[in-house]
């Protein structure tokens, strides 16, 4: 120590700045280089998942091949990259292809033979009831919509003629009967190709089969929920009225459902002091490492999220996160999303709205038994990767390019 002291005082400033500098860009480099080692990637979609089974009117279980709207977004994004010429028409990477129905609803399962079906039973009698399953107009079926929409101007808003509802099971590697208890539901109450099953070749996590879900929905307005039933479908009203009221110019919204005003309800309380210590300590770490508006919001890990259409493009194609840090990076890219212009009454362009918004929205949970979640071990992951995501996303490691 002492050595050190003398070198430091023996030592011209001049000489001392350029050794910190050399070591600062040492370092830099060496945590670049670190992370393109660490930093998780999504593998590669195996074409087996690329189809879903669903159930037919005369009790037979058919193959299909899954609608992606993402294949054709990759084929643009792709073509606005490498393309130069100022002739040649280059398409907007926002864009999407238009919904053909109202509401998407994706599912993650894994193991979930004993758990998925009250979830389900709930959420068909309330989608049945407000968005029928008919996707052309229907009078009966129930416009949820929030009172401030009409009054702003709204670029490709949502079509208004749309009804019926899809319901995406994404089985995330299930041993168990998952499979069979799913379909035989969906030949049970009619759900021919509302009710579509994907299966994966192999776990991914819970947010590569969101993430794999989201890729292939046809809503314009899309909804992941846990399989649980922790969140009642009875909420989503509310947050189809949240998404509306934080819509930009360009029809980007997204509503997070919030467990935050249960903090000090019995259903926090009767929690481990284990887990509330965790669960408060991981807040810490998300206030400090997120960028502003994702580090305000109360509740980030609550599986009931809701995206516009329009918010798709901006968020889904960018994700690497596979495990349980994904509603982090889902939140980070829709406050980094591309500013689109605000217009006047008139038309004129008045300004810009930086980022997706997104609608934090109290709704009742409940906690349900049989959690696959590591209270210690995946605390510990999701702060580590956490960190590795901030990082990467600092460092320029992840980037909103596909090259």
């Amino acid at each position: 120590m002492d050595s050190l002291v003398r070198f430091y005082t023996a030592t011209p400033t001049p000489i001392l700045v350029r050794i910190a500098v050399a070591v600062g860009v040492v370092s830099f480099f060496s945590l670049y280089v670190a992370l393109h080692f660490v930093a998780p990637r999504p593998r590669p979609v195996y074409r087996s998942e690329k189809h879903y089974r669903t159930t037919t009117q005369d009790g037979k279980t058919v193959v299909r091949k899954l609608p992606c709207w993402h294949d054709r977004w990759l084929a643009e994004r792709h073509a606005s990259e490498t393309r130069t010429n100022n002739d040649v028409y280059i398409p907007d990477t926002g864009a999407i292809e238009p919904a053909s129905l109202r509401l998407s609803v994706v599912i993650p399962a894994y193991n979930e033979e004993e758990r998925i079906l009250p979830a389900l039973e709930e959420a068909v009698k309330y989608l049945d009831a407000k968005f029928g399953r008919d996707p052309k107009p229907a009078a009966t079926a129930e416009k949820i919509t929030s009172p401030t929409t009409s009054h702003r101007k709204i670029r490709n808003s949502p079509s208004v003629d749309l009804a019926g509802y899809e319901i995406i099971i994404v089985n995330d590697g299930s041993r168990d009967k998952t499979e069979q208890v799913v379909l035989n539901f969906a030949a049970k109450n009619g759900l021919h190709d509302i009710l579509r099953f994907v299966s994966l070749e192999r776990n991914r996590g819970k947010g590569g089969a969101v993430t794999h879900g989201l890729r292939h929905v046809r809503g314009e307005y899309v909804i992941f929920a846990d399989a649980d039933g922790a969140s009642k479908f009875s909420d989503l009203g509310k947050l189809i009225e949240g998404c509306d009221d934080v819509k930009d110019a360009g029809d980007r919204g997204v509503a997070i459902g919030s467990r935050g005003h249960l903090v000090g309800s019995e259903a926090v309380v009767k929690r481990s002091a284990l887990r509330n210590f965790l669960m408060r300590g991981f807040h810490l770490v998300l206030m400090i490492l997120t960028p502003p508006a994702t580090s305000r919001i109360r509740d980030t890990q609550c599986g009931f999220k809701l995206f516009s259409r329009a918010a798709l493009p901006h968020i889904v194609p960018y994700m690497h996160a596979e495990g349980w840090i994904f509603d982090i990076e889902m939140l980070m890219l829709a406050e980094s999303a591309p500013a689109v212009p605000v217009r006047g009454s008139d038309g004129a362009v008045i300004g810009s709205s930086p980022g997706i918004k997104v609608a934090e929205v109290p709704i009742d949970w409940h906690e349900v038994d049989g959690s696959k979640l590591n209270v210690i071990q995946d605390s510990i992951r999701m702060a580590l990767g956490l960190a590795v995501l901030r990082a990467s996303w600092m460092f320029g490691v992840y980037r909103r390019r596909l090259t």
